[in-house]
């Protein structure tokens, strides 16, 4: 019996370490169905706070941006740094609650453009990129429509030889990559000086007759070049012509990617020079490096009010071992977007009553679940979305309540508050894995001042998107080959 005390001694002391280092590292958890979880959490409210003041814009923050968006990857993996708008557009702000406010405005403007791109009853063909052909009825993309521009996400990538760097809003619900080009007859403003093909060595047009003009669904012909045109929901558009052409990721080159060059756009695209399209689609970046990087990318999303950027890393070596990993789903109707098997949510450890069809992807291509990087707030269908904000109502009623906010109904004022202690919220997978979310990514700051709304909002439709604020601080991986999404282990 004596022999056996050191052991369990031993035993405890590397439970006790095992825990603390879970405690450092992320509130982020992901757990099968058969094991237990934690119910409470702490939100850090004072640090939550600070992060949300808008911070004075800086020249030399964007010159330090445009020295560092590269990282070195030993791997040989294209690597990027992902820069969330707020850091390079915090001037056109005018105070915290203003950059909240608009940002909200690009979601439900966004939000509503997906519903209607992926509705099963919509009239129209729809094109690979899912946008609906024709001008009348027409889809949206990562755009949002609103004055001071669109995307949430940004990289900035060189383009043409040699490579001219520009500013790129990324998309996983978008295919067709496309830059503004000169001469152009109606370009909106840029950061970037506007690319000029005449003054690039790799550049070269697609004639209409090439089988990569037939891969795109919404093609015409002038002169002999292929032509594309890309419309949105919010009355946005790029039009122009097919090429390819170079573009640079930090050391590496990827020569020949079908590009649009735009000599029409119309919009709401301000800041950026284009679209990095993620989407699942043949034509979108993915789709073309093919074999390349196996149809594999990784992302981590920086949490906002840090003054880090994330990361995105195409190539299967970048898929992590240890990922929690959950099926794709497939819709033939928006092949663009990546579908997963949600079958329910969680508060304090506990499921929520939820009929598993709410979420479901039905044959028609009705409802589902979509992972998008260009909706912030996560939506579920009205039903689903009561039950599961009652639940965590019913965990904090000891938190003071504040009014409503924006698009969300589910307000505190914890003004008065160092740190709070809060439920748990959890999505369940298919499966069986548990994806566990920080505090921050569900409580989040409507203003500097200690209002903090639940980070969730209904959907009038039978579509659930996951935002980018539940995804942020987790690293996400998409297998497009094998049909997976990962989540971690990994923490940024």
């Amino acid at each position: 019996m004596s022999a056996s005390k050191p052991l369990i001694s031993i035993t405890i002391l590397m439970l006790l370490l095992h825990l603390h280092f879970l405690t450092l590292i992320t509130s982020t958890t992901c757990t099968s169905e058969t094991n237990t979880h934690s119910a409470f959490q702490y939100l850090n409210v004072k640090e939550a706070t600070l992060s949300s003041k808008l911070l004075p814009h800086s020249q030399v923050e964007n010159d330090q941006l445009s020295q560092t968006h590269h990282q070195h990857d030993e791997t040989n993996n294209i690597s990027l740094n992902l820069i969330p708008r707020d850091f390079i557009f915090s001037y056109k702000y005018r105070n915290s609650v203003h950059r909240f406010h608009q940002r909200m405005k690009r979601d439900s403007i966004r939000v509503s453009s997906l519903v209607h791109r992926l509705s099963a009853t919509g009239t129209g063909t729809e094109s690979q990129d899912g946008v609906k052909n024709g001008f009348n009825d027409l889809g949206s993309d990562v755009v949002s429509g609103m004055e001071e521009g669109s995307g949430e996400y940004f990289v900035r990538i060189g383009v043409g030889s040699p490579p001219r760097s520009q500013y790129m809003v990324i998309d996983s619900g978008s295919d067709v990559i496309w830059v503004q080009c000169q001469p152009c007859n109606q370009c909106y403003r840029q950061s970037d000086p506007v690319f000029n093909p005449a003054e690039s060595a790799s550049f070269a047009g697609v004639s209409c007759t090439s089988s990569v003009c037939d891969r795109l669904d919404n093609a015409g012909c002038q002169s002999g070049r292929c032509r594309y045109e890309v419309q949105y929901g919010d009355g946005s558009y790029t039009k122009g012509t097919l090429a390819l052409e170079t573009l640079t990721f930090g050391r590496t080159m990827v020569k020949n990617v079908a590009i649009g060059c735009g000599h029409r756009n119309r919009g709401m695209f301000v800041g950026a020079a284009g679209l990095l399209g993620l989407g699942g689609g043949s034509m979108s970046f993915v789709g073309q490096l093919g074999g390349q990087t196996g149809g594999a990318f990784s992302y981590c999303l920086v949490s906002r009010g840090t003054n880090s950027n994330g990361s995105l890393i195409f190539g299967r070596s970048a898929l992590p071992v240890g990922a929690a990993w959950v099926p794709l789903l497939r819709n033939p109707r928006a092949p663009s977007f990546y579908y997963i098997g949600l079958v329910g949510v969680g508060v304090g450890g506990v499921r929520v009553p939820i009929p598993e069809g709410l979420f479901r992807l039905t044959e028609l291509g009705d409802g589902g679940v979509v992972m998008d990087t260009g909706t912030a707030v996560t939506r579920l269908p009205t039903p689903a979305y009561e039950a599961f904000r009652n639940a965590f109502l019913v965990e904090t009623s000891s938190l003071p309540r504040a009014n409503g906010v924006s698009i969300f109904d589910t307000c505190y004022d914890l003004s008065g508050f160092v740190s709070v202690r809060v439920p748990t919220v959890s999505f369940y997978f298919s499966g069986g894995p548990i994806l566990t979310l920080p505090a921050r990514n569900f409580l989040m700051p409507a203003d500097d001042a200690g209002t903090f709304c639940f980070a969730f909002a209904p959907s009038t439709s039978g579509l659930s998107i996951i935002g980018n604020i539940q995804q942020e601080g987790i690293q996400i991986s998409l297998d497009g080959a094998n049909g997976f999404v990962g989540f971690g282990p990994n923490v940024c």
